[in-house]
């Protein structure tokens, strides 16, 4: 491992023709945010699933489609379309 600039620049054309053939292996391109990510992916996707579940409760339990959207922020009919085949029996 060259220690000094000279020895860098004494080395440039290796150094160049490495970084010109360089292959990525599926391994090399990973980074620290896609760890943070896929984290995150999996969080969004249990909060979905208990979201999923609490709309089926409150359907279980009586609860309107306008009331279950005025919760999630939207119209009854948006949570309708949004959940009511993911919910059916």
């Amino acid at each position: 491992m060259p220690k000094s600039l000279q020895e860098i620049l004494d080395r440039a054309d290796e150094y160049a023709e490495r970084f010109e053939g360089y292959e990525p292996r599926p391994g090399d391109l990973r980074t620290a945010d896609d760890d943070r990510i896929g984290k995150l992916v999996r969080m969004r996707a249990e909060l979905d699933r208990s979201i999923l579940q609490a709309v089926r409760d409150a359907r279980d339990d009586g609860s309107s489609w306008s009331t279950i959207g005025r919760q999630l922020g939207t119209s009854g009919e948006a949570a309708r379309q949004r959940y009511a085949h993911l919910i059916a029996s």
